[in-house]
This record gives structure tokens, C-alpha cells and sequence, in this order.
């Protein structure tokens, strides 16, 4: 009798146990699928059937049984497991190693078949749908293919196709590749040629170009600054390769950096621009020393103003670089220009930067991208009345013109989640074989940035190249610079008292002019997986030097937790015997751009066990008893200074925990420590007099 699936009735699936069998381990699952007669479907009748299915699911297997499980027993595809394997498999085969399974098993089946006649028509199906595989492979991830100058993976296919499948269309996609990469590379390297004019044909140009006086910063509308950045936000976001987001391509110590590099450069593009937005939001407040305080003022009240414009396009990316900015410590310490802002803009600041709070890992973001997402415009709320009714009017006036708002997150929350998946679950099972389950959690972050990347195509809009001429002739200062900069504004008042903090929920500080600051007193720039002071040494080609610090992650943990749920949200990653935690290396006294990984710290860890796993994160060789362990010490998220680690201490027990966040260490050469403490001594004299 012929049965059909009950639209009404839901199948349950429960876990039944875990199966293994040789080269890999299954987690088997019970289904429980309802049918009914097809005689009975006019419901008057109605007589419900149902049967268990037993599901098996790979846990972890060689290389070897996770290709073949591309494709069932019974010659079905799963879409759900070729979709992650095809997204993730980077992180333990090369597309060469795959490719020459594939073909391996269709050979097989292929003598199978002939071996075993009874057998012949399953095995047709599989090798069917292996050819499909390889199909929808091509298609989704074509520059796995794109091996210049050689192309052995499509050669490969190419000679495949021909003698097994010659009725496929697989051998000529595989040649129309081969073309098309070829020209691809020979556009690009044409690309690079340089064509000089002579000095006549120059001033000609410049001539019969119409001349535009060149902008000032406080006379370009905030709106049209803020649909610049979205648009170069949006068009990067939109290039960036998901897979190039993971913790074992982006964060391992083999990781080249650079845009010399051929390793993520979709993500160091995105990167760089935020770093980009950073570095000309602390320079526009500080390059002018001779600004009064309110006029100063006038310059940090805009670029509030721009990040509330960056919120209503939901522009996550840039108001986070603004928000970083205006945290860092050489812009957050003008109590002066503060005190100058209105209450309202104060407020703003506040609202804007506690949507960045780390609080619950942080969970105040992750709600609002996961809400926003789809959504036509930003749900904007303040707590303050003049904003509400502002979001208010901007809102009917979104709904009157119908307007529809895409969005662009923030990286770094991805990147962290990524890097510390791939930091705390091992690659590979106790026995050996390629642990798949970390690849599942690994999916299904990408699979989110898949679908915001399908909500950035949404903005429409232009290019303004006259603001990007004034956005690249803004002169950027490292840290150093900004930090002299911003003494020479405000000099630093010794005295022999400090003043008392109040708590980091108040929104003025003891003096009441500036807002709390909850993130780290660094300028937050992007890092593998890190939060506040984590930075990238990301080939920032527009700063005179590199030791700037900057964009940074969330201290998140792992965006696979329900952001949904009203209880609160710990971080799985630390227990009573382990935790993970964030560390750097430092190669000299003025290294002040640093890349910060993430280490496992267990309870029985001692400080040269903690050092040697630091510097094989960062491919460094050398005895541990040349380096020296210092924990970054914080308060309320401020950097407040270091806590050297003992020689012989534990560091499980050692580090101070007491703020709550996440422990961060920094690990140089003895040598170097004892530079920079002199250093330090000089730089207090030398304010001192300055302040004199």
C-alpha cells in the first residue's frame, strides 16, 4: 500500500548512541515519521502510520570516510553535510587531496559494479551523485580550483572526466575553467602595468579638470559621510570568503600577514578600513593643538552624530570603528572637550557604545544584529526624550518613503567566535580522526555571515570620490603620537589623591563631563578573536607608523549559543580547571602593534609551560627563560597596568581575576621589559616638565 508523509504531524528525532566502525565514529539518531494511507487522504477516514528511521550522523572519521560520506549508502546526497564539508574541509585536506578521494571512489564503484552485478545500479547511483558533488563544488567555491599557474586540481578533473564520464559535461567545465583563469591572470597582471605621462600631458589634465576646493570636515553633511562608509563597508563585507573567517585559516601562527600575503585577504581588507575609520576619528579630534575646548567639542559631537547615522543605516562596522575611536584613550581623556558636549550627545555616545558592552558575551549586539538582520530599518530606542522623538520622526519618515535599510555587521564578533572554537575543541578525536562536530559549530557561524552578506546587496549606494580624496588626506598618528598629542592639549594634573570611580553603569564620570567608558582605554581595532585593546598588525598603509593599536572583538565565545534565550549566557570555554585566555608577543621595546591569539591555560599550567605555548603560537624558538610573563591588568575594562608572573608560579592561580573579564597576557624578552620600564621612567619626567 502506498503511504505519503502526514503534513500535520512533526517527526521527532531523539539521540540514540554512537556507533563506530573502522576509520570513523557515527552519532546514530531515532526519527520517528508519521504517514498515512493514501486512501484515507480525504480525512474523513483518517488513519495515521508511523515508522522509526534510524539516522546516522558522521562524528568524526579519516579524510578518507568523510569524503565518501558525501554520499549515502542508498546513492542520496546530503545536502546538509556536503554544505559543511565544503565550507570547512580547508582546515584538514587540501582541494587536491579531496578531489583525488573523489575520483578514487568512483573508480571503485565502477569495478565494483562489474565485480558484483547485483550491485550495479546502487553503485550507479553513487557515482551519480558524486559527479554531482563535484558539480555544485565547482560552482560554489570555484577559486578552490584557481591553482596558478599549474590549475593541477582541473587538469585532474579534466583527464578524469574524459576517460570515465566522457559523456559528462564535467570535461569541458573543467577546460572552460582552465580558460577562463588563464585570462583572469593575464587582465590582473596587465592590470599592474604603469603607464607615465610627461609633465605637459599632467598640467593639460589638471587644466581641463574642474577644479573642487578641497573639504573640511565640519562642512560634509553627516549623512553623505556615513553613506560613504556604509557603501565601502557594505562592498567589502560583500567580498569577504566565509571560509577565510576560520580560526584555523585566520588565527593559526602559519598565518601570513599582509597584503603581501596570500592568506584571508577578503578579511584584511575589511580590516584595514575599519582601522581605516579609527585612526581618522582619534586624528580629526587631536591634529589641531590650538582648538579651543568647544570647538574641539564640535568636531567629537560630529562624529556622535555620524555613528548615530551609521545606526539608523545599520552600519555596524564603522559605528564600531567611530565608537573605538572615541574610547581610545588619547580622545577619552579630554575631560575638557567632554564637559564642552550636550547632554544629548552624551547620552548618544552611551547608548551607541553599550551596544558594544562585553557583558554576557556580549549579548546586547548579537540580539539586535540577529533582529535587524532582515529587517527593512533599525529599531532604534533612547532613553533620552529628545532622541525619542528624533527615532521617532526618523522612523514614520523610513515607513512614509518606504525606504529599506541592508546591513553590515561587525566582523571581529565572527572572528572571534571562530578563532575560539578552534582554540578550545581539538581538530582531531583521542584516536586519531578528523573530529567533524567542531566543523558543524564552525558552520554554523559561517552560514551567519552568509546571510548578512545576502542583506548588504541591498544598499544602493554611489561612490563620492571627492569625500574619499579628504577621508585619504587625513594624516594619521600612531600611538605614541597620539598620546604626546593629547597631553600637549590637556597636560596631566599630578596631585597626590586620585579621584574616585563611580560605577561603570553611571553614564557621567566623578566629574560628570565625560561618558563611562566600558571598553578598554586602547583604541579597539580587529584581532583574531579578541576584544578591546586585541589588534591587527593588518598592512595599515595610511599610518606613518605601524604601532597603532586597533580593531578589536568581542570576547565572545561562540555566536552557536541561543541569543534568544532570556537566561544568562557564560562562557563555555572556561571551567574550574581551564580556561581560555588571550595572549601576545612582543619582539621589542617599541612594538606597539600586536596580534593577540588565544591559548588553553590549565590548572596545572606554570609560567615556562604558558611562555612555550606562546611562542609556538607565534612561531618564535628560544629557551622560556629568556621571556617573561606579564599579565595586562584592568578596571571597569581599563587598562590600568601589568602584573609580572613569577617564574615558578602557577599561572592558573597566579592571575588576577578579579575584574571579571577576560585575562589577557603579554609575553617579551627580559631584555625588552627592562627597556620599556625605562622607557616609561623618561616619558613621565618629560610630561612632567611639559606640564611645568
Amino acid at each position: 500500500m502506498a503511504f505519503s508523509l502526514s503534513d500535520g504531524q512533526d517527526d521527532v528525532t531523539r539521540f540514540w548512541r554512537e556507533e563506530k566502525e573502522k576509520g570513523a565514529i557515527y552519532n546514530v539518531y531515532l526519527k520517528k515519521v508519521t504517514y498515512h494511507t493514501l486512501s484515507d487522504l480525504d480525512q474523513s477516514k483518517g488513519h495515521l502510520m508511523w515508522e522509526t528511521q534510524k539516522i546516522r550522523v558522521v562524528k568524526a572519521g579519516t579524510l578518507e570516510k568523510l569524503v565518501e560520506s558525501l554520499v549515502t549508502v542508498k546513492g542520496e546526497l546530503d545536502s546538509t553535510y556536503v554544505n559543511v564539508f565544503l565550507a570547512t574541509y580547508r582546515t584538514f585536506a587540501t582541494p587536491l587531496q579531496v578531489l583525488e578521494i573523489l575520483i578514487k571512489r568512483y573508480k571503485w564503484l565502477e569495478k565494483d559494479s562489474t565485480d558484483h552485478e547485483e550491485r550495479k545500479e546502487n553503485n550507479e547511483n553513487q557515482q551519480k551523485t558524486f559527479k554531482s558533488v563535484i558539480s555544485v563544488w565547482m560552482d560554489t567555491y570555484p577559486d578552490d580550483f584557481r591553482d596558478y599557474p599549474d590549475y593541477k586540481c582541473l587538469k585532474v578533473l579534466e583527464a578524469f572526466s574524459h576517460q570515465f564520464i566522457p559523456d559528462s559535461d564535467l570535461e569541458l567545465r573543467a577546460r572552460h575553467k582552465i580558460e577562463k583563469f588563464e585570462r583572469e591572470a593575464v587582465s590582473n597582471s596587465d592590470g599592474d602595468i604603469k603607464f607615465q605621462f610627461s609633465i605637459v600631458d599632467e598640467v593639460d589634465s589638471m587644466i581641463d579638470s574642474e577644479y573642487q576646493k578641497p573639504l573640511e570636515f565640519l562642512d560634509i553633511p553627516n549623512n553623505r559621510l556615513a553613506e560613504q562608509l556604509t557603501f565601502k563597508d557594505a562592498e567589502l563585507f560583500k567580498r569577504v570568503i566565509p571560509n577565510h573567517c576560520l580560526g584555523a585559516v585566520w588565527a593559526r601562527r602559519d598565518r601570513k600577514l599582509g597584503k603581501g600575503g596570500n592568506i584571508a585577504p577578503s578579511v584584511l581588507a575589511t580590516i584595514d578600513q575599519f582601522n581605516r575609520v579609527s585612526l581618522r576619528v582619534i586624528a580629526t579630534i587631536l591634529r589641531t593643538r590650538e582648538l579651543k575646548s568647544s570647538l574641539r567639542a564640535k568636531i567629537l559631537q560630529k562624529w556622535i552624530d555620524i555613528a548615530q547615522e551609521l545606526r539608523q543605516q545599520k552600519n555596524f562596522s564603522s559605528l564600531k570603528a567611530i565608537i573605538s575611536g572615541l574610547q581610545s584613550h588619547s580622545v577619552y581623556r579630554l575631560k575638557r572637550t567632554w564637559a564642552s558636549l550636550p547632554k544629548e550627545s552624551i547620552d548618544l555616545f552611551q547608548e551607541l557604545a553599550d551596544i558594544f558592552s562585553n557583558d554576557n558575551n556580549q549579548i546586547l549586539s548579537r540580539e539586535l544584529l540577529m533582529k535587524e538582520a532582515t529587517a527593512k530599518f533599525p529599531d532604534l530606542d533612547s532613553n533620552n526624550k529628545i532622541l525619542q522623538r528624533r527615532n521617532l520622526q526618523k522612523r514614520r519618515s523610513w515607513i512614509e518613503n518606504g525606504i529599506v535599510q541592508g546591513t553590515v555587521p561587525y566582523l571581529g564578533t565572527f572572528l572571534t567566535d571562530l578563532t575560539m572554537i578552534d582554540t578550545a575543541i581539538p581538530d582531531r578525536t583521542e584516536c586519531g580522526l578528523i573530529n567533524f562536530e567542531k566543523r558543524r559549530k564552525e558552520f554554523e557561524v559561517l552560514a551567519q555571515i552568509k546571510l548578512l552578506q545576502s542583506a548588504a546587496q541591498i544598499y544602493h549606494f554611489q561612490e563620492d570620490k571627492h569625500i574619499w580624496a579628504w577621508f585619504d588626506s587625513v594624516r594619521v598618528f600612531d600611538e605614541n603620537e597620539c598620546h604626546d598629542l593629547s597631553c600637549i592639549i590637556e597636560p596631566i594634573k599630578e596631585g597626590p589623591a586620585r579621584l574616585k570611580k563611580k560605577s561603570a553603569s553611571c553614564c557621567f564620570d566623578s566629574l560628570g563631563t565625560r561618558p563611562a567608558r566600558p571598553e578598554g582605554s586602547k583604541l579597539s581595532l580587529l584581532s583574531c578573536g579578541l576584544d578591546n585593546s586585541s589588534v591587527y598588525n593588518s598592512s595599515i598603509t595610511d599610518s606613518p607608523s605601524q604601532g597603532v593599536s586597533l580593531m578589536s572583538h568581542s570576547s565572545s565565545t561562540s555566536s552557536l549559543l541561543s541569543c534568544d534565550s532570556d537566561t544568562t549566557i557564560s562562557s563555555p570555554f572556561r571551567s574550574p580547571d581551564t580556561c581560555v585566555v588571550r595572549v601576545r608577543f612582543e619582539s621589542g621595546p617599541e612594538s606597539d602593534t600586536h596580534v593577540y591569539k588565544s591559548i588553553m591555560l590549565k590548572n596545572i599550567d606554570h609560567t615556562h609551560t604558558v611562555i612555550d605555548k606562546v611562542l609556538e603560537k607565534y612561531s618564535k624558538k628560544g629557551p622560556a627563560g629568556n621571556y617573561c610573563l606579564l599579565q595586562v591588568l584592568s578596571d571597569g575594562g581599563k587598562e590600568e597596568g601589568e602584573l609580572l608572573i613569577p617564574d615558578k608560579g602557577n599561572v592558573f592561580y597566579a592571575m588576577n581575576k578579579s575584574d571579571g573579564s577576560e585575562p589577557v597576557f603579554v609575553v617579551r624578552t627580559r631584555q625588552d621589559q627592562e627597556a620599556r620600564t625605562q622607557h616609561r621612567k623618561r616619558g613621565r619626567r618629560k610630561l612632567k616638565n611639559w606640564s611645568l
